[in-house]
C-alpha cells in the first residue's frame, strides 16, 4: 500500500473536481429557480389576459344595499375597495343621474355622459 501523502497535483486535481461538482449543483439550482420564476411569471400573464375589463361606470350602494349613494365613472380613484360599488352599463349610469343619485364630485360622471339636469 502506498502511505505516502498525496502529492500537491492530487490535491489541486481533488480541488477541481469538487469545485466543479458544486458549479454544477449550483448551476442546477438556478435553473430551477428559472423555471420556477418562469412558470410564476406566465401564470401572471395568463391572468392578466383572462381578467375582465374594468366598468366604465360604477354604481355606489349604501349600507342596505338598496340605497344608492353615488354615480362614478369606472376609474375614480375616491371609489374604495369597500365592495359596495357595482359595474353599470351607461343605461344605467344615466338613469341613476336622472332618478337623483348624486354624481361624484371627483370624477364626474354627470360631465362625462353628457347628462344636463
Amino acid at each position: 500500500m502506498n502511505d505516502s501523502p498525496p502529492s500537491r497535483l492530487d490535491l489541486l486535481l481533488f480541488a477541481r473536481r469538487v469545485v466543479v461538482q458544486q458549479a454544477r449543483a449550483a448551476l442546477a439550482q438556478l435553473d430551477r429557480w428559472i423555471t420556477d420564476e418562469q412558470r410564476r411569471e406566465a401564470e401572471h400573464r395568463r391572468g392578466e389576459d383572462r381578467r375582465p375589463p374594468p366598468p366604465e361606470w360604477l354604481i355606489e350602494r349604501g349600507l342596505d344595499k338598496r340605497n344608492l349613494v353615488a354615480v362614478h365613472t369606472g376609474d375614480c380613484w375616491k371609489v374604495t375597495k369597500s365592495g359596495r360599488c357595482v359595474g353599470a352599463s351607461r343605461a344605467q349610469a344615466l338613469d341613476a343621474l336622472r332618478q337623483q343619485v348624486p354624481a361624484c364630485t371627483y370624477c364626474r360622471p354627470d360631465t362625462a355622459l353628457g347628462f344636463l339636469e
